[in-house]
């Protein structure tokens, strides 16, 4: 049975995916796999890795660990102990044509190393993520500090760095690494072949910087560009308060949507006279840029005497490119943060309780959507794994466990 095969099949059924890892971008892929139909195990040490406990928490359970291993099979063993790495090896070898596959961000080197797997089973993929090119340690914060995201983030009046909240390389690296996993098996199919794959941290985001003309500009343009609050650069975009309190954020990338906001606020005579002393054609998406500020000051004055169910109205009969700034809490009451949403179900989690979680976001025509599952308590799935990938018998799993072998 595979992960997401509690009510339907998905298009990865079959696959079987071991995970060795710790934080966020493996155990992204991993549940992004599973919540495809593909088995994943996640084999932990017993008691529990370095991020089991992670915030955020309830009743002292991590709702960290829950979200990124949902889906997942868990099994726990001695991994610094000889037999405990051969059973993590077994597993890795097993699962036929659809076996042998690995995604780990741990150092490749022992029993995990690719040599020696390749040993056990020489067409195995082995997927290593690492935080620098050269295999030393780097997280998010580390490499978003050194591609430069926090000194062009925040108050133009403010020459501190401000760190994003959001893991957004582990987020990218996490499915980064799904694409290759599922790249190299395409490979092997056809070949016959294994492979290892790298990928570090830093390279997805100077890749990243790259693809978006950031080294480009870093190289080419003799002015570092500079933080500027929350407009948004070479555009019209920024945050704006409404009478009665409440923040929107406004954006006009094309024509089009600049000219929805000119109806929706009826200032394109004022627009026009802003264009007309600075000499430029608001149409363009850069000269909005240039005259971002001039335009935030009238929009700024529109939204702050309306209240927010009116700016809302004149806004959404525009068809104006809008949101409402929401706080994390606010997600609680949110209907796209619930079933109302066919990518959330309602799932109990034993001593948590229930609440909504995501299965793919994905919609694939010819599969239907599986339904979010319970994410696994620590080691849950050791003794069926090994019964069901290794047929091991109970007898043979007790001594193991009595031995301190496996969880």
């Amino acid at each position: 049975m595979t992960a997401a095969s509690g009510n339907r099949p998905g298009i990865l059924a079959g696959l079987r995916v071991i995970e060795v890892s710790a934080f966020v971008a493996v155990p992204l892929a991993g549940a992004t796999l599973a919540s495809l139909g593909a088995e994943v195990i996640r084999i932990d040490p017993i008691g529990g890795g370095i991020d089991s406990e992670r915030w955020p928490q309830r009743h002292g359970v991590s709702l960290y660990w829950a979200g990124l291993n949902q889906g997942k099979r868990s099994v726990t063993l001695d991994l610094r102990g000889a037999r405990g790495q051969q059973i993590a090896t077994e597993l890795v070898a097993s699962g036929g044509a659809d076996g042998g596959l690995v995604i780990t961000n741990l150092d490749g080197q022992g029993w995990m190393s690719y040599e020696r797997l390749r040993e056990s089973r020489p067409d195995v993929i082995v997927v290593r993520l690492t935080g620098n090119r050269d295999g030393s340690a780097a997280v998010d914060y580390t490499v978003n500090a050194r591609v430069g995201f926090p000194l062009v983030t925040g108050p133009d009046t403010d020459a501190a760095p401000v760190n994003h909240v959001m893991p957004a390389w582990d987020g990218m690296a996490g499915h980064l690494l799904a694409m290759g996993l599922l790249a190299a098996e395409r490979h092997r199919s056809r070949t016959g072949s294994g492979q290892l794959v790298s990928i570090s941290l830093a390279d997805v985001a100077l890749a990243f910087a790259s693809r978006l003309g950031i080294v480009a500009e870093a190289v080419l343009c003799p002015e570092p560009r500079r933080r500027d609050g929350n407009f948004i650069y070479g555009t019209f975009g920024k945050d704006f308060r409404t009478r009665d309190g409440r923040y929107v954020m406004v954006v006009a990338l094309t024509p089009g949507q600049w000219h929805r906001l000119r109806r929706a606020t009826s200032l394109a005579d004022d627009f026009d006279a802003v264009a007309t002393r600075l000499g430029l054609d608001l149409d363009d998406e850069g000269s909005r840029w240039v005259a971002r500020r001039d335009i935030a000051d009238l929009i700024g004055r529109w939204t702050a005497a309306r209240d927010f169910a009116d700016v809302r109205d004149r806004f959404d009969s525009a068809g104006v490119l809008w949101s409402a700034y929401q706080s994390l809490h606010d997600l609680a009451s949110d209907p796209e943060a619930s079933p109302v949403n066919p990518m959330f179900s309602m799932v109990a989690h034993p001593g948590v309780g229930e609440y909504p979680m995501a299965s793919t976001p994905f919609e694939f025509s010819g599969f239907a959507r599986s339904d979010a599952s319970r994410p696994p308590s620590l080691g849950e799935h050791t003794e069926s794994v090994l019964a069901g990938a290794l047929g091991m018998s109970e007898e043979a799993i007790a001594r193991l466990r009595d031995a301190g072998v496996v969880g």
